[in-house]
């Protein structure tokens, strides 16, 4: 998701943690920032003094981690699920191919091998259609919450689907290399023109399939996010076409050996089937790009809200926005927008935020416009929440904006704890207005009056104050990481966006 979150958070210093009195139980931490019940805690605040000094919030030790430092390394930063389910993908893989050679005595036959590359990408192209992903969410977070938490905290960790889309992807990609291979031995040994097309057609797409593999690099993605998209579209495509070529070719290939019609050879093939569905999806995505209307609503020089009002949108949702749909693309949480006579959802918003050239763009541009949006409205990190009793919600910066949809929801009990950087001049009244109705003891802690917060600290005295049973937090991948780590490895289940979420 395309978020601008506060960046370099670090620890509150010695100075900045003294500045405020500790919290009481009548009233929440300051936040250090106006709110539209300014005047009614400004007298809450003058008449509790002499309480302060006697109920006294009681803050929670942070407890210690749990494990050595290396199983913490090794079980909540390297064995994520991402990569529990890529390595499930290829060892599923790689069962199928000693089975593959143990029935043809070592010498595979070359359409099952293509079989088994086409059937992977299938797979990769179905985790990435809208309808199948919006599946599995809903089929992972309608787990009751009389189920124990340690299987609710590990359906919640669905976001990961991501494994699967890469898992099959590069096992599709070791398949294909295996099956030009064998395509090379056969046209070397019977040289036919529809043998060459083949081999020349296999090359094309293993080319193809190995510049996404290697755009799709994390480091490379992060760093070249514009370039990886553009090689991961016409890449794609250009390997689809080729596959399509290929797939002809290879059965007007198999149709002279079994002295057999090419319809007959194709209607009988896996590939075939498999890659009607594969360019299905494709089509389905694309056929719904649509050009909108848009109504900017700017907060400040560093965000703004853009309103669509084409179609209502539940809590929960994303969708992807362009100006330029075929080079670039920026995925937003949606928050519904309520008509305030009638009570009901008549469109939706995202929260857009100085993080590049492309939001700095949208945010100088007041005036109504048009922008693109393609696919369905997808299911997210937060939609998971509703598998737990009460939760506790971080953000950083505009991290609030995706978190505003699950606030708008009210399915889980939650405290919020939102830092950033004057968050009334930034993100304006209304945005503050929806935390604290979220959340009427909401921690707004404003970065530029007290400084950066503790906020593994703050974040477990929010989950101690309130019995909460997981973490959610939105926010840039440094801080992300530091508190799901800090979280995990004192036993509270903690989830954040992965760059594949």
């Amino acid at each position: 998701m395309s978020y601008d979150l506060e960046r370099n958070q670090r620890p509150l210093t010695a100075t900045s943690a003294s500045a405020s009195p500790p919290p009481t139980l009548l009233e929440p931490p300051s936040t250090g920032t106006v709110t539209p019940s300014t005047k009614a805690a400004s007298f809450v605040s003058s008449r509790s003094n002499e309480k302060q000094n006697t109920i006294l919030q009681e803050r929670a030790a942070l407890p210690e981690q749990l494990g050595s430092e290396l199983s913490r390394e090794i079980r909540y930063k390297y064995a994520s699920s991402y990569r529990k389910i890529f390595g499930t993908i290829f060892t599923v893989n790689l069962a199928v191919f000693i089975a593959f050679l143990a029935t043809a005595r070592g010498s595979p036959n070359s359409r099952e091998i293509g079989s088994a590359a086409s059937a992977n990408l299938l797979v990769c192209i179905l985790f990435r259609q809208e309808e199948v992903v919006n599946l599995v969410y809903e089929i992972f977070v309608h787990a009751p919450h009389s189920w124990p938490l340690w299987i609710r905290k590990r359906l919640a960790k669905v976001f990961h689907y991501g494994g699967v889309h890469s898992g099959a992807g590069t096992a599709a990609v070791v398949w294909y290399i295996l099956y030009t291979i064998l395509a090379t031995k056969e046209f070397i040994e019977d040289r036919q023109t529809d043998t060459l097309i083949n081999v020349i057609t296999s090359y094309i797409v293993v080319s193809m399939f190995i510049v996404l593999l290697t755009a799709a690099h994390p480091d490379l993605r992060r760093k070249y996010h514009d370039y990886f998209e553009a090689f991961h579209r016409f890449a794609g495509w250009t390997a689809l076409l080729a596959f399509w070529t290929h797939n002809i070719v290879s059965a007007n290939v198999t149709a002279r050996e079994w002295h057999a019609s090419i319809g007959y050879v194709l209607i009988r093939s896996p590939n075939f089937w498999f890659i009607i569905l594969t360019t299905s999806c494709t089509i389905a995505s694309w056929s719904r790009l649509r050009h909108h209307k848009v109504y900017p609503e700017k907060m400040s020089d560093h965000a703004t809200r853009l309103h669509f009002k084409y179609r209502g949108m539940q809590p929960f949702y994303g969708v992807k926005i362009s100006d330029k749909p075929l080079t670039e693309w920026h995925a937003f949480a949606t928050i519904p927008d309520v008509d305030p006579e009638s009570g009901k959802i008549n469109g939706f918003s995202v929260v857009v935020s100085n993080a590049g050239d492309w939001t700095k763009k949208q945010i100088m541009k007041p005036n109504e416009r048009k922008l693109w949006i393609r696919g369905a409205p997808l299911h997210g990190l937060l939609y998971t929440s509703k598998l737990f009793k009460s939760i506790v919600v971080v953000a950083t910066g505009s991290g609030i904006g995706p978190c505003l949809s699950l606030l708008f929801a009210n399915a889980t009990p939650r405290r919020v704890l939102w830092s950033t950087r004057d968050p009334e001049k930034t993100y304006g009244p209304r945005v503050v207005g929806e935390v604290l109705r979220a959340d009427p003891k909401a921690l707004i802690w404003n970065t530029n009056e007290k400084g950066y917060p503790d906020i593994v600290a703050e974040t477990y005295q929010l989950v101690h104050e309130s019995n909460a049973e997981a973490v959610f937090i939105i926010s840039n991948p440094k801080v992300t990481e530091k508190v799901v780590f800090g979280m995990q490895t004192r036993g509270i289940p903690a989830y954040g966006a992965i760059f594949d979420s």
